[in-house]
C-alpha cells in the first residue's frame, strides 16, 4: 500500500487520526490545506473570499492533484471530494479512507463553520452539506471506519485494523 488518504467532514479527525495512523505505521504526513496555504501564501478563507467557491475547488483540484508521495498519509480538505482529478489521482495512488461521523457529531465538534475554512455556498447549511458530501465520500471510499461514540484512540485502532485487513486480502 503505498498511501492512504483520508476523507470526510471537517472536524472528522482526518489531520489528528492521520499523524498517529502515520507514526503507528512509519509513514510521512501531509495536510493538503497547509500545501494550499503554502502555494497560495494565503489562508483558505481568505483564498475562499477573494476567489469564490469554485476558483477555490480549482485550486484545491490543482494542489491536490499532484501530491507525488510514497508511503504517506495524506489528509485533504474535506471538499476535496468535489475535485475529480485530485480524487481520481488518490484512488491511483493509494487506499481512500472514509472517516465517518454523524451529522450530530460534526455539527458539535465544528464550531463556526466559515471561520474554519468550510465551503458552504450562500445559504447552505451544514446540515446540506453534510448530505451533499456523503454520497461522494461513500463513492470514493475504500473502506469506511465509523467513528460515532469512539474515543481517537479506538478510532485510530479501528483504521489501522481495516487498512492491515486491506493489506491481507
Amino acid at each position: 500500500m503505498d498511501n492512504i488518504i483520508f476523507i470526510g467532514m471537517p472536524a472528522v479527525g482526518k489531520s489528528t487520526v492521520g499523524v498517529i495512523v502515520a507514526k503507528r505505521l512509519g509513514y510521512r504526513f501531509v495536510d493538503t490545506d497547509i500545501l494550499i496555504q503554502e502555494e497560495e501564501g494565503k489562508l483558505l478563507k481568505d483564498i475562499i473570499k477573494e476567489k469564490g467557491i469554485d476558483g477555490f475547488l480549482e485550486v484545491e483540484d490543482r494542489i491536490n492533484a499532484k501530491v507525488n508521495t510514497k508511503k504517506t498519509v495524506i489528509s485533504p480538505g474535506g471538499s476535496v471530494v468535489y475535485c475529480e482529478n485530485a480524487m481520481k489521482h488518490y484512488k491511483e495512488i493509494g487506499k481512500v479512507v472514509y472517516l465517518q461521523a454523524s451529522y450530530e457529531t460534526i455539527n458539535k465538534r465544528i464550531g463556526n463553520a466559515k471561520k474554519r475554512g468550510v465551503v458552504l455556498k450562500d445559504g447552505q447549511t451544514l446540515r446540506d452539506l453534510y448530505n451533499e458530501r456523503v454520497a461522494l465520500f461513500e463513492k470514493y471510499a475504500d473502506i469506511t471506519v465509523c467513528e460515532d461514540g469512539l474515543r481517537l484512540e479506538n478510532t485510530i485502532q479501528k483504521v489501522l485494523d481495516a487498512l492491515g485487513q486491506e493489506e491481507e486480502a
